[in-house]
């Protein structure tokens, strides 16, 4: 007899339907797979086997056929365990065959249990949109489906709850809807914490109000790893849209496998220096998702970063630009969004001491240059703000008095956005750093004043076409932390004394 379940499998960042074909007829014993499997899918013979006489359920002594269809498309993981088993039972007359609204999910245990599976989100919400309405999975993935509309999620602990399902359905109850909620913001560093580098806090400010890319430079101690680990206190609170993408990237890792709610809160990742380029950008035989990807919607911090490697930091310069990446491989091929904040910091020389108060500075000028030179140009170029950072004094230190706490910042930053979004509504974007060249035109109208004034530093500064339009872009957060929809000449001027550290650490 033959019988059909549908599942589901991952391609990238998308689900492909999948249909299960079982087919139990007679002849000697056997069992083959076919329909493009990878090893993972092949193993599940034995844990079939196992689950299901542990389960209570006869495996039939005849020729057994599973075929995964479209047999074109490789099939990887253990999520098709499930449906798999399900099918068997179908086909053998021990189960009804389910309609064809149901989608099953699920690796199994040997004594029957039913275990999380990766990537689930991003495969439920491509199954909804083709009419998948009834949808078993994993009880250890309850929390990814809970907050999904439109559909009907049931999760079961083991194979007999499952078939249980099918053959009473009435008597089971699917996950309960759940409200997203953004969490609160996290104790941690505060900047009311950070003493003194009041320009570094402002430029903080416009960054998490527009998000924008920030350069901190300094001398050790001067507080840039500090400053950078508390931009998560003073980001903008997050959505549900954009809560369900970074999801669906860090579904693909498992991130969310046991949990009880889909993504929060902003995602803050601080790779270390020694990160290769496809930790970075993604890729392996399978094209996961890189740090970028991981950092999607949220702040990729990047320390000490001329002790990057050249190829690794080159490799940035495509993401940066586009907000997403493309891996490739020889029989893959997947697009992950990488819509991230960097906020990377660096010393002014190897030693750190360049230009300091405190210490000497030990390097020749061929160190400093060969140093400063592991930057390109056109990667240095796509950094919005470049902030000087400098040893904070012994009276900013032992004063009692404390800066403006993140939460006053975070307010402000909140506003801004605010009227990011609502200006944006119609054009797909949410944030100033997100507009495109005709969208800058459109969106970020200047007073003659600071036309001209943009003018003379585009003379000056040998200013590129995208240097002039992250300028014109950083002015546009500016007004709108002060409220002003036309930008000003105000506005241009502190926008430009972020791109002049250019000039001084590397003559452009």
């Amino acid at each position: 007899m033959l019988s059909k379940i549908h599942s589901y499998g991952l391609y990238g960042l998308h689900g492909f339907a999948v249909e299960v074909e079982v087919d139990v007829s007679q002849g000697l014993p056997a069992y083959d797979t076919v329909g493009l499997p990878d090893t993972a899918v092949r193993e599940s013979r034995e844990r079939v086997r196992s689950a299901l006489r542990n389960s209570g359920f006869m495996v039939p002594p005849r020729r057994i056929t599973i075929n995964l269809a479209p047999a074109d498309m490789k099939k990887e993981g253990t999520l098709y365990d499930l449906p798999i088993a399900l099918g068997l039972l179908a086909a053998s007359e021990q189960i009804p065959q389910p309609g064809k609204e149901w989608m099953f999910l699920g690796e199994l245990a040997l004594d029957g249990g039913v275990r999380g599976v990766n990537g689930l989100l991003p495969m439920l919400i491509s199954a909804r949109a083709q009419g998948m309405t009834r949808i078993v999975l994993p009880m250890e993935n309850a929390g990814e489906a809970a907050y999904l509309e439109g559909i009907q999620a049931y999760a079961v602990e083991t194979l007999k709850e499952a078939a249980s399902l099918l053959q009473t359905p009435a008597l089971h109850m699917p996950i309960e809807q759940r409200h997203w909620q953004a969490a609160p913001v996290k104790p941690g560093t505060d900047f009311s914490e950070i003493r003194g580098q009041q320009g570094a806090k402002r430029a903080a400010e416009i960054a998490a109000a527009g998000g924008h890319n920030l350069l901190l430079i300094g001398t050790p101690g001067s507080g840039k790893t500090m400053l950078a680990k508390a931009m998560p206190s003073i980001m903008p609170q997050l959505t549900f849209a954009e809560a369900l993408e970074i999801t669906k990237v860090h579904s693909i890792m498992g991130a969310f496998r046991g949990g009880t709610s889909i993504a929060v809160e902003r995602p803050f990742r601080a790779p270390h220096h020694s990160a290769s380029v496809s930790s970075l950008v993604g890729g392996g035989p399978k094209a996961q998702p890189g740090e970028i990807s991981l950092a999607h919607g949220g702040v990729l911090f990047m320390d000490e970063l001329p002790e990057f490697s050249r190829d690794a930091l080159e490799a940035l310069r495509q993401p940066l630009e586009d907000r997403a990446v493309t891996i490739a491989r020889a029989a893959f091929r997947a697009t992950y969004p990488a819509d991230f904040m960097l906020v990377a910091a660096m010393n002014p020389c190897p030693c750190g001491y360049y230009g300091g108060r405190t210490s000497r500075c030990r390097c020749t000028p061929v160190q400093v240059e060969r140093y400063r030179n592991k930057l390109s140009g056109p990667f240095l170029d796509r950094i919005d703000l470049h902030v000087e950072m400098t040893e904070v004094g012994y009276e900013e230190i032992a004063g009692r008095s404390t800066g403006e706490p993140s939460a006053i910042i975070r307010q402000r930053v909140e506003v801004a956005r605010q009227r990011q979004r609502e200006r944006y509504q119609t054009e797909g974007i949410q944030f100033n750093a997100q507009l495109t060249g005709d969208q800058i035109n459109r969106f970020c109208p200047m007073t003659d004043q600071a036309q001209a004034l943009v003018k003379r530093a585009f003379e000056l500064l040998y200013m590129s076409a995208r240097g002039y339009g992250r300028i014109r872009k950083v002015a546009r957060t500016i007004a709108d932390l002060a409220g002003e929809e036309t930008i000003g000449a105000t506005h241009v001027a502190e926008a430009l004394q972020y791109r002049s550290l250019d000039k001084k650490y590397w003559g452009g």
